[in-house]
């Protein structure tokens, strides 16, 4: 006896349709009653987060969301009011408003006038009219926040640090990438520098500070010093960090990942001073820092051995600062070594032999390696990303 599809109970139409594209989830509803009362289930939609266009009034979009348990929301387009999602959506978990350029503080204000304790990340990405005030409305009413997007906010200042510092104390990732008014100071009040006045984002654990071009070392001192559960630090394009400030971060005991790609200053001796201390990272990222060079690859051999990843794109790096590092880098999986033109076939021939665990390596622009040295690396047992872009064969 065959047993058809429209056989099956509820709960197993709901495992299946549970593995369905979103899109393809909203199909199956509209086929029968039976389906769209299977496809309604919460354990279908569970993470999903919905997208939408505010554009018009709807009056079942939010009562239909929160029957199937959807609690995550990503704002394409913003025509009424921001109070219309909250007040529809009152246990909203992820709010994601990036792009949305027409959203103001008066607008925001509007829709936190009271405790949202469910919302734990917030996406204000790109958000051009966002101030210091709106940041005083988040941290009085989203107490409970854990990840808050900034990137792009150009006027957040160092006021609106000292707002979330006092009141976000269980944030564990903020990215302020390209706010260009945040400066030492602000990075203080997050590190709980200034406890008079405000306790600090002492559980934050990863921090995106992305082209803040007016932090120094002094920030770093500051991150030292208060983030001690930080694992995540990107300082990509921030211009004003050098070596010395490597000494602050050299002996952060949870740091994971350092992001120093375009920082101008970060030379050799800013490499050795962060192998030099108690750092275990996993990634390094100093890609177009002009001032590295083989010297660097003898201290990563040295102190950073247990990389996983390392990106050293359009470094003064040869075959030489290869051979001084290959032998210890066992753990290394990623590799990118592009635009470094000083590389050539013996440099592909000492990772081939030696880093027998990568599974990727970025040889975009380096046009000095020929087919013999790409026949070598494609030989690694693991290697499943292999990047050549504008390599150009060489006989």
């Amino acid at each position: 006896m065959e047993t058809h599809i429209s056989c099956l109970f509820p709960e197993i139409l709901a495992i299946i349709f549970s593995y369905l594209e979103v899109k393809d989830k909203g199909r199956v509803a509209q086929v029968c009653a039976a389906w769209r009362d299977a496809s309604y289930h919460k354990s279908v939609w569970r993470g999903v987060e919905a997208k939408l266009h505010l554009r018009r009034a709807n009056p079942s979009l939010f009562p239909s969301l929160q029957t199937r348990g959807i609690k995550k929301v990503q704002i394409l387009s913003l025509r009424r009011s921001l109070s219309y999602v909250i007040q529809g959506m009152p246990q909203i978990e992820s709010l994601n408003l990036c792009g949305c350029f027409n959203l103001t503080d008066n607008g925001l204000g509007h829709a936190f006038v009271q405790d949202i304790p469910s919302l734990r990340v917030l996406n204000l990405s790109l958000c051009k009219q966002i101030t210091d005030s709106s940041l005083g409305r988040i941290a009085q009413y989203l107490k409970n926040l854990e990840v808050l997007e900034l990137g792009g906010c150009s006027n957040i200042t160092n006021t609106g640090l000292l707002l979330i510092a006092w009141g976000l104390h269980g944030l564990k990732s903020l990215n302020l990438r390209s706010c260009r008014h945040v400066s030492d100071v602000g990075i203080g009040h997050l590190s709980g520098m200034t406890r008079s006045a405000a306790e600090g984002c002492l559980s934050l654990e990863k921090l995106t500070l992305q082209d803040c071009q007016k932090l120094t070392d002094l920030s770093l001192k500051h991150v030292s010093k208060g983030l001690n559960k930080l694992r995540v630090l990107n300082l990509s394009f921030c211009g004003g960090i050098s070596d010395a400030g490597m000494i602050h971060l050299s002996n952060m005991a949870h740091l994971c990942s350092l992001n120093l790609r375009s920082c101008d200053n970060i030379s050799d001796t800013g490499v050795m001073h962060l192998a030099m201390g108690s750092l275990k990272l996993s990634g390094l990222d100093v890609s177009f820092c002009d001032k590295i060079g083989d010297q660097s690859l003898a201290y990563i051999a040295q102190g950073l051995y247990r990389l996983k990843s390392l990106s050293l794109c359009s470094c003064h790096v040869s075959d030489d600062g290869i051979n001084r590092m290959v032998r210890q880098m066992h753990e290394l999986r990623t590799l990118n070594i592009g635009q470094c033109v000083r590389i050539t076939d013996k440099g592909l021939e000492l990772i081939a032999d030696h880093l027998t665990q990568l599974t990727g390596i970025d040889l975009y622009g380096c046009t000095k390696i020929t087919k013999r040295g790409l026949e070598r690396i494609t030989q690694l047992p693991c290697l499943k990303v292999l990047n050549l872009g504008l390599w150009q064969m060489t006989e």
